[in-house]
């Protein structure tokens, strides 16, 4: 059984390959060389992640269309207007790509409304890189105003937020929107020619499943100059449940999408522990309240379960996938089964997506992943849930429920009161929306 997104992918493959006058390659930098049309860009989230998004998608392009590049990045949107500013003006400066910034100081936004600027600045994609609690309203926004999407990962931190983005995967297949997300292994060469053998048999029937991302941790900023919550919890933003979503749900998301991805599904239940042991000791407003040591245990409805580790504490790191099976073994990250390796890379995965979904836009076949990542959203933070509560929890009763984390009435001058970390055992689901 071959994987539907593999499949999707060979498909496209073949069409743009067959419009180009080209031969099929799982290089698509070369499937559709005619592509000339231009595509105007709009960036919301100025931060790192933002910006390494604008130099993939240029190089993207170059890979494409080499020295004649049709890519425009035309408008810089942060909630904090100096970065929007800071990262037009070092883009400009930069001889590789400032040809193609054709964004100007009047179309470089600040405020928490600066992406419904962006929209609004002649783009015909946008990149959504902000911290991942505002993702389904910016979302929402840009499929409303019928642009392409280039989104990171992961699309939500709550059940509510699940619930929209579910809603918004039918919604933007309906106006043949593209959305590519930031699980970029789903693009990556190795890790497509490693999970295809799996799914035609290569390790027999899969019995069991395990993953991880332990590593060392993440960085932590102290409040300055008496800034306000909101202001300082933005700047601090993956310490905070309302915008992070914990780190089993911002990191560790990228390998439970890859067990998914082999599974052709996600869990129908989970159970898990874990606490915080070594996060910065405080106040909850001061210091955060998200955990950095989770271990769960996922069931599929087929009865294969997940066994989910992820840490942010000093040790041995490990961030890998295994695939345990009747006729034996794969380390998917390694693309090993057994002791044969049957995977290799080629182009820079962060690179290929975009280069993936530029491709897609051009051809009239847009790639739309939204319900699958949004699927492996949900796993994390399903997994996130039953730790919190040391409990089993089923996939339909996490996603009903009335769990909503966004303030309401934001501004950045709001006091934004923050619950404690959650003490394990002690969390309950809300109840069903």
């Amino acid at each position: 059984m071959s994987s539907p997104q593999s499949a999707d992918r060979r498909d496209f493959l073949k069409a743009t390959a067959a419009a180009a006058g080209v031969a099929v390659s799982t290089n698509l930098a070369g499937a559709f060389a005619a592509g000339n049309d231009t595509i105007k860009v709009g960036l919301i989230g100025c931060g790192g992640r933002g910006n390494g998004a604008v130099r993939d998608i240029l190089d993207a392009e170059a890979k494409i269309n080499g020295d004649n590049p049709k890519v425009q990045i035309v408008a810089f949107g942060d909630v904090f207007e100096q970065r929007a500013k800071s990262a037009h003006d070092n883009w400009k400066k930069n001889k590789n790509y400032a040809k193609q910034i054709t964004a100007t100081p009047e179309t470089c936004f600040g405020g928490l409304d600066a992406y419904q600027k962006v929209l609004a600045a002649g783009v015909d994609l946008v990149i959504l890189a902000t911290p991942p609690g505002f993702r389904p309203t910016h979302l929402e926004a840009a499929i409303k105003a019928k642009k392409h999407i280039f989104c990171e990962k992961p699309v939500c931190v709550d059940a509510t937020g699940a619930r929209k983005c579910f809603e918004l995967a039918e919604e933007s297949k309906k106006q043949n929107i593209a959305i590519v997300a930031g699980t970029q292994r789903r693009h990556q060469k190795g890790y497509i020619e490693t999970i295809k053998k799996l799914h035609d048999g290569a390790v027999g029937e899969v019995l069991s499943t395990r993953c991880a991302w332990n590593n060392n941790g993440i960085w932590f900023n102290k409040r300055e100059n008496n800034a306000a919550d909101a202001a300082y919890q933005l700047k601090n933003w993956y310490h905070f449940l309302w915008l992070c979503g914990d780190h089993i749900v911002e990191q560790h998301v990228h390998n439970l999408d890859v067990i998914n991805w082999v599974m052709n599904d996600h869990p129908v239940k989970a159970i898990g522990m874990g606490g915080r042991a070594t996060r910065p000791v405080g106040a909850p407003g001061e210091v955060g309240q998200i955990w950095d040591h989770f271990a769960v245990e996922y069931e599929y409805k087929n009865g294969v379960k997940l066994y989910s580790y992820c840490r942010h504490i000093p040790g041995d790191n490990d961030i890998s996938e295994t695939v345990v099976g009747t006729k034996g073994a794969c380390r998917v990250n390694n693309y090993q089964i057994g002791k044969e390796t049957v995977g290799s890379d080629d182009i820079d995965a962060y690179v290929q997506e975009h280069i993936d979904l530029l491709n897609s836009i051009r051809a009239g076949r847009p790639l739309n992943e939204l319900k699958q990542v949004t699927e492996s959203t949900f796993t994390a933070i399903l997994g996130r849930n039953a730790s919190y509560a040391c409990k089993t929890l089923k996939w339909d009763d996490a996603l009903a429920a009335n769990e909503d984390t966004m303030p309401k009435n934001l501004t950045l001058d709001s006091a934004i009161a923050v619950s404690a970390a959650p003490t394990p055992g002690s969390w309950k689901l809300p109840p069903k929306a």
